[in-house]
């Protein structure tokens, strides 16, 4: 586990535009906070939840571990009742819940009753979290976002494992409460990248623009201009193609033929078109800029989507 600290994650934009606002992490695994996260790590911007409850996989006195996982189960349910104790009674601005008893059963048995008992009572579980929620909204008068997600999917065949790039592997699932859903989610073209830019929206958070032009997702709510870009290179040239939401204004098309941002360094974007948004496309010559590759990015008034570009690919998406 190697993460890139120069793509700031959605705790540390949060914490660098305002230090005041509350942040928690409830976990089974303790490497979500001290590696994922980076808590306290200099690369990562120091940043320091104001509240943890992780690292249960190492009590093995309190939870004992047995062949079958069980074990997980019940640091799930810890995991939840701490979740469930301190939102009554707290309200950070921003937490993640980090379950994984079902992750378990699938890696264990697959397709199977013992993994769709685990989604059952995860099924409980999150009905516990929301209950919570909906006492702090009545209560209290609060706005609260809720987004449940998977990590990642499952082999056609016995759906234990994944990392490939079929169908069942590369899909995933969005449950929430948000409202205003977008064209983006209701056109079912959502993934899991669009989380981050969607918690951001809701807590009105001001990404700088270089890390907004790495940022792969679009809001799953709110106005936007444009979804589902492409992006194919032909003979010198790059077709870039897009479905609009709103004909307004014009797509500002920007090349960059370096990556320097993953190193922490900083990439010199060229604005190389303007289209009405209305014509969905964009066909870029770049006979002579030669590159192994192409960054590109589609800029439009209600939001950014990026590319990339490897001449001898087909096809490359956003």
């Amino acid at each position: 586990m190697a993460p890139n600290y120069h793509y700031h994650n959605i705790f540390r934009l949060l914490k660098t535009q305002d230090s005041s606002r509350k942040i928690a992490i409830f976990s089974s695994w303790l490497d979500n906070r001290t590696k994922l996260v980076g808590e306290g790590l200099p690369e990562s911007g120091n940043i320091h939840f104001d509240y943890h409850y992780d690292g249960l996989e190492l009590d093995t006195i309190s939870f004992p571990h047995d062949k079958q996982g069980n074990y997980m189960h019940l640091i799930d349910e810890a995991v939840v009742n701490n979740t469930v104790s301190y939102i009554k009674t707290n309200a950070p601005d921003l937490s993640w819940v980090y379950l994984e008893y079902t992750d378990d059963m699938g890696h264990a048995y697959g397709d199977s009753k013992q993994f769709y008992n685990a989604v059952e009572m995860m099924d409980d579980q999150i009905r516990r979290l929301w209950e919570a929620i909906q006492q702090r909204q009545q209560q209290f008068g609060e706005n609260w976002l809720l987004i449940v997600t998977t990590d990642h999917g499952r082999d056609a065949e016995p759906g234990r494992n994944h990392g490939g790039q079929s169908d069942r592997e590369r899909s995933g699932w969005i449950v929430t409460n948000a409202k205003k859903l977008n064209q983006h989610f209701k056109k079912e073209s959502a993934s899991i990248v669009d989380i981050m830019p969607t918690i951001a929206s809701f807590l009105n958070i001001s990404i700088p623009r270089d890390q907004l032009m790495e940022i792969d997702g679009i809001s799953l709510t709110g106005e936007i201009s444009a979804i589902e870009s492409r992006a194919n290179y032909e003979k010198g040239k790059i077709h870039i193609r897009w479905k609009t939401i709103k004909k307004e204004r014009k797509a500002k098309i920007w090349l960059a033929t370096t990556n320097n941002f993953k190193s922490g360094g900083k990439d010199k974007y060229k604005l190389v078109a303007e289209v009405p948004l209305e014509k969905e496309q964009a066909d870029i010559n770049v006979s002579n800029i030669p590159s192994g590759f192409y960054k590109i990015i589609i800029e439009t008034p209600g939001n950014f989507m990026n590319l990339w570009v490897k001449p001898g690919k087909r096809r490359l998406i956003d």
